[in-house]
């Protein structure tokens, strides 16, 4: 049953959606965890997280196979080992909760939601950090948005797991006055958030919208970095480019142009100075090295009327840079892949700008960190997040992160623009919901409006801490109340 019921947690978000599914998940491993022993929930919580993440994130073969030029019992046994590396995590959530929570005054109650974020959030951070397949990400679209701008994903998570064991315990006791207490618990969170979905956290910063063109090419990610293919992809961008001048931003997905930025002023030059000529900012990824440097970055600069370079922080492993590269690099094709010894860039960089607007830059895989986006928000009226999902192919998990990048948007109660090679593109508005966007693999312009926005969202403005602290304090407070009062009345 746990890895059945980790795998619930997929089908609760995208492309799923099945949000219920995620909330059944934790009543089920609130079961499963009510009678074990410590040991035994080591088991159990690893198939748990077994379930969850080989059904959620085994979309890792596609970029290790059909890019990596894994074979494909070597890709199968890398993609098994990286879910059950991360199912790790479960089997110590599983151990902890048995062993430190589960007995504490509350703790099957509001103990195992805190803890489940406290976990979450752990998973953040350790080793670079992977901050997928969290519960929150399944109730952009639910009535419990509306803590989002307050909770962040983490507070959404702390609310399903919460309802989940509310259903456990509910169904664990059968009597009425507990039935109406958990029932209650559980409606009062999800009404609350129908209160707050309404509340304007944000204003518009000007009467008029911006109008935005997002390019997506659909280049073959096999062919990108083919230098045959180079003047294809030129003659491709120049036939797009009438029809995206004239409007205020333009954008091109992340290394639009798959040479260094000092080396394609030829065609970039001319390019900037008709942006500039007829009113747009072109905004592009492209990989960035200063002329005779050592260091390279994965970039996105603002052209045109625009202006700025940002360099990726948080790279990807594997894809962006090589961990222990002394002994990997050149063992095995995947570990050498295009433009896999990028530096990171640091952490105080200035956002882009447009005309007077502030635009707050990410690259890929760092709008799934929720943080970093809030901290950029603050400093900006607008979000721009390009991408390259082609390494995912037809898998689950471009819609995954599309799915992350729309939380983003709400958390903040700022637009954000999507550009990618091959979708999903996307303008999103300040409160999470898709306003135009393209199809998967074909190349597509998407044109709409984007406000920028002025003022801040609580979750903007202080990010997830509130919540984290929370959550370990509320542990904290149980395990105090429990040595000191609790026990002795036992």
């Amino acid at each position: 049953m746990a890895p059945l019921a980790g795998a619930l947690v997929t089908l609760s978000l995208a492309p799923f959606d099945l949000w219920p599914a995620g909330i059944l998940s934790t009543a089920l491993y609130c079961y499963l965890l009510s009678n074990c022993s410590p040991r035994q929930a080591l088991l159990r919580g690893w198939l748990y997280g077994l379930g969850l993440f080989g059904s959620g994130v085994s979309w890792v073969y596609v970029s290790i196979h059909d890019y990596g030029y894994a074979s494909v019992p070597l890709a199968v046994l890398l993609t098994v080992l990286f879910c059950a590396g991360l199912a790790l995590l479960q089997a110590l959530f599983a151990w902890c909760y048995v062993r430190l929570v589960r007995f504490l005054p509350g703790g099957m109650l509001v103990g195992f939601p805190a803890l489940w974020v406290l976990f979450e959030w752990l998973r953040s951070w350790l080793l670079t950090g992977f901050p997928w397949l969290y519960l929150g990400y399944a109730h952009a679209d639910t009535w419990i948005a509306g803590w989002a701008p307050v909770l962040g994903v983490y507070g959404l998570s702390f609310i399903c797991a919460l309802s989940g064991s509310c259903l456990f315990l509910a169904w664990r006791s059968r009597q009425l006055p507990a039935l109406i207490t958990y029932a209650g618990i559980i409606a009062t969170l999800w009404a609350g958030g129908g209160v707050l979905r309404p509340i304007q956290w944000v204003a518009p910063a000007a009467e008029k919208p911006l109008t935005v063109a997002l390019y997506q090419p659909n280049i073959p990610q096999q062919l990108k970095w083919d230098r045959s293919y180079y003047p294809r992809i030129l003659k491709q961008f120049d036939h797009a480019l009438g029809a995206l001048y004239g409007h205020d931003i333009i954008l091109w997905p992340e290394s639009a142009l798959p040479r260094f930025y000092h080396q394609v002023q030829d065609y970039l030059g001319p390019v900037a100075e008709q942006a500039r000529v007829r009113g747009s900012t072109l905004i592009t990824g492209i990989p960035y090295r200063e002329p005779g440097g050592e260091d390279y970055y994965n970039s996105i600069v603002a052209l045109g009327l625009g202006q700025g370079l940002y360099h990726k922080q948080h790279l990807v492993p594997f894809g962006e840079y090589v961990p222990l590269e002394q002994w990997l690099r050149g063992l095995i094709g995947f570990f050498d892949l295009p433009m896999s010894g990028f530096s990171a860039g640091s952490a105080e960089q200035a956002p882009l700008r447009t005309n007077a607007y502030r635009i707050a830059p990410f690259i890929c895989y760092e709008v799934v960190y929720p943080d970093l986006v809030a901290s950029g928000a603050k400093h900006a009226e607008l979000l721009v997040t390009i991408s390259n999902d082609s390494w995912f192919g037809a898998s689950i998990g471009p819609l995954q992160h599309l799915q992350m990048a729309r939380m983003r948007a709400l958390e903040t109660g700022r637009y954000l623009l999507r550009g990618t090679n091959n979708g999903v593109s996307a303008i999103i508005d300040h409160r999470g919901r898709i306003q135009a966007r393209t199809a998967q693999f074909e190349e597509a312009i998407v044109s709409g409006e984007a406000q920028v926005m002025l003022g801040s969202t609580p979750f903007a403005s202080f990010g997830s801490r509130p919540v984290i602290s929370g959550c370990a304090l509320l542990l904290l407070m149980m395990l105090v109340m429990y040595h000191t009062f609790w026990r002795e009345t036992r």
